[in-house]
């Protein structure tokens, strides 16, 4: 007949391989962590006869995952790092210095890859009570147990984050793609008689939150603007389409710019409530009287060159920008007479914020003169893409870049 301790043993032996068997099967079926440390839980309590069980795991920093059979607090004092990293093997915590740890009876540490994940503290082990009791010699049981159990949950973790990032990712791409339809037709514009104009839109992310329109305002006179809201990623271009929906719905012939600004101010206030702000330049352009009326709210100046008197002006008056303040009590409306055919400029400020590698030129001082020539402000645009590496393989940027350029046919050839 086989000894008592021999049936014992064997007993023990079918137990571990059920255990592990139901554990696998629970993971094969991905069942819920919650679940899971339940099954653990009621392992350990109940089947082992483990009176406390004590679990810190890593994920991003040390956390409680299971705290059973404890009363009281004092477990908040143990400090992982300090009290149980230095073990690598199933120890006593005895030999634990920290008084926090002595409620327990034994630590047992989960390495995986050479790295420890969790740590395990067990005490009220009683070895009296009738069914399995876990002595010293079952605790590596208990430790391979766990091993399995926390890589199974760091596993369903890190495959649920991906998922997010993956699902993340596709309404990111849908909405780049929705942003991409928003970006203005300017073919009407291009080549005409009055004006030849272009556009470049680099968004830092998959979205941005920089913007630019023109408008056919009437037969003989066209609007146009750029825009620039602080901050990047999903809340700015969120923030940005619906100013560029109001844009469009304010901008007409009949309404001043000091009004359009004046309710765009309103209505930035009323969606971003202080958080953010726009930047914002906006003109109307009279074919007939060649005037070209303006309102700067906080942006960036754009360049207004005339090749034939080679002068350069910086187009800087108007106000604050939208959402800056409630109210905008002054506003400036400029006016510049385009007395010879000329170009314009339009930008964001990620455009003068790009990491150029040139000891002697600012980059504002390569724009500037990337603009003072005869040539077409298209060209000029594909000039500066060129000279400062405009482009997503550059890491060096860090904002959403967007050009506007404008060329005014004043003096028209003789038909």
């Amino acid at each position: 007949m086989e000894s008592k301790a021999s049936l014992g043993r064997l007993e023990f032996c079918n137990f571990k391989l059920k255990t592990l068997l139901d554990f696998t099967l629970a993971i094969n079926q991905n069942v819920p962590t919650d679940e899971l440390m339940k099954m653990y839980e009621k392992l350990l309590r109940w089947s082992l006869n483990i009176g406390k069980v004590l679990i810190f795991a890593q994920n991003n920093g040390w956390n409680l995952i299971l705290v059973s059979g404890i009363s009281g607090d004092k477990y908040l004092r143990i400090d992982v790092e300090k009290d149980l990293m230095p073990f690598k093997d199933i120890s006593s915590v005895e030999i634990i210095k920290n008084p926090a740890t002595h409620d327990f009876d034994i630590l047992l540490p989960i390495i995986h890859n050479q790295n420890p994940i969790a740590y395990v503290l067990v005490g009220d082990i009683d070895e009296n009570k009738d069914g399995l009791s876990p002595t010293i010699k079952h605790m590596q049981f208990v430790q391979t147990l766990t091993n399995i159990v926390i890589v199974a949950i760091e596993n369903k973790r890190l495959f649920n984050e991906n998922l997010q990032r993956e699902r993340i990712h596709k309404e990111m791409e849908l909405a780049s793609e929705v942003q991409t339809m928003l970006i203005p037709d300017i073919s009407g514009f291009k080549q005409k008689k009055e004006i030849d104009v272009t556009g470049f839109y680099l968004p830092h992310y998959e979205i941005g939150g920089d913007y630019y329109d023109i408008f056919n305002l009437n037969d003989h006179e066209i609007g146009f603007c750029i825009a620039d809201v602080s901050g990047k990623g999903i809340s700015a271009a969120l923030l940005m389409s619906n100013f560029q929906a109001n844009v469009g719905a304010l901008f007409n012939s009949s309404t001043h710019l000091t009004d359009i600004v004046t309710i765009l101010n309103e209505r930035v206030i009323k969606s971003v409530q202080g958080e953010k702000f726009i930047t914002l330049f906006i003109a109307r352009y009279d074919y007939d009287t060649k005037e070209l009326r303006y309102i700067n709210a906080g942006h960036n100046p754009p360049i207004l060159f005339n090749k034939e008197t080679q002068e350069l002006t910086y187009l800087k008056y108007g106000c604050v920008g939208m959402g800056m303040i409630d109210v905008i009590h002054t506003i400036e409306e400029a006016s510049v007479e385009i007395t010879g055919n000329s170009k314009l400029l339009c930008y964001t400020d990620g455009l003068v914020e790009v990491n150029v590698e040139n000891e002697v030129s600012s980059t504002e001082e390569i724009v500037e003169s990337c603009i003072k020539n005869t040539n077409s402000i298209d060209s000029n645009i594909e000039n500066m893409i060129k000279l400062m590496d405009i482009g997503k393989s550059n890491t060096s940027i860090f904002d959403d870049i967007t050009m506007l350029g404008i060329d005014f046919h004043v003096n028209l050839p003789k038909e």
